[in-house]
């Protein structure tokens, strides 16, 4: 298997932003929605999903950006 150049590495990662935005902003109205239907957030998946899926991609961004400082030293 070939490595991508910058071009399609670009291209990938608009990719994957972009379903992250589109994903993040539907859970949060599925979330807005059932607590304007039930008048609660429990036993909803999709907030469970959106703060799980938040904390993953926060914590993956700290953890990347020390390990590129570190290998910058």
């Amino acid at each position: 298997m070939r490595k991508m150049d910058e071009m399609e590495m670009t291209i990938s990662l608009s990719a994957i932003k972009l379903a992250w935005v589109y994903t993040v902003v539907f859970l949060f109205i599925w979330i807005a929605y059932d607590f304007i239907i039930k008048g609660s957030f429990n036993e909803n998946p999709a907030f469970f999903l959106l703060i799980t899926q938040n904390m993953i991609f926060i914590g993956n961004q700290l953890y990347l950006k020390r390990k590129m400082i570190k290998n910058e030293k």
